[in-house]
């Protein structure tokens, strides 16, 4: 059996249930602690830098943590959820969906360790992001193309450290191996 998507692809009607995706990585970054913490805890301006979002909308705010109402998508299918933020500056942010008809679960997890010794202008960031769509269909099209949103969601992070601190502090643009 085939269905035809919106874009005109041809797939085959995902079976079973929908499959959770993760990512992590461990990456040193020229940007500081601070700056980093700064660029993700703004979660009202998402909808300024990342591809997708739409709209980006602190509902509540108390001293570590916020609720965040998001949309995302591209016209005219958008979808709206909202997430519990935790906040530890500057070394911890964390959202958890936990409403919305598109995710079972959207878990992400952006952490923020003292980079270089020399070079307080740096830091190594631990990310992850799990996630499992509600939609067969969803959860078919995410595993199709999960690597590349998963790059383009965090080079926007990037780009966004870039346009508001200039350009990062050289380091070695190794990997590093991860470790929990």
């Amino acid at each position: 059996i085939w269905v035809r998507t919106l874009f005109g692809f041809k797939l085959p009607l995902p079976s079973g249930k929908p499959k959770t995706l993760e990512y992590s990585e461990k990456k040193l970054l020229g940007y500081s602690q601070d700056q980093m913490y700064d660029v993700v805890s703004r979660v009202d301006h998402y909808c300024d830098f990342l591809p997708w979002c739409t709209k980006s909308e602190v509902v509540e705010r108390k001293a570590k943590s916020l609720l965040a109402k998001m949309q995302i998508g591209f016209p005219p299918i958008m979808e709206s959820y909202t997430s519990s933020v935790l906040l530890e500056r500057p070394s911890l942010v964390k959202a958890t969906c936990y409403d919305g008809r598109l995710f079972n679960h959207l878990d992400t997890v952006w952490r923020f360790d003292p980079g270089l010794p020399d070079s307080p202008k740096t830091c190594i960031l631990h990310f992850k992001v799990s996630f499992e769509f509600k939609s067969r269909l969803h959860s078919k099209l995410a595993q199709m193309f999960f690597d590349e949103i998963v790059r383009q969601m965090t080079q926007a992070f990037m780009k966004r450290a870039l346009a508001l601190y200039g350009p990062p502090t050289p380091v070695a643009t190794k990997v590093l191996p991860t470790t929990s």
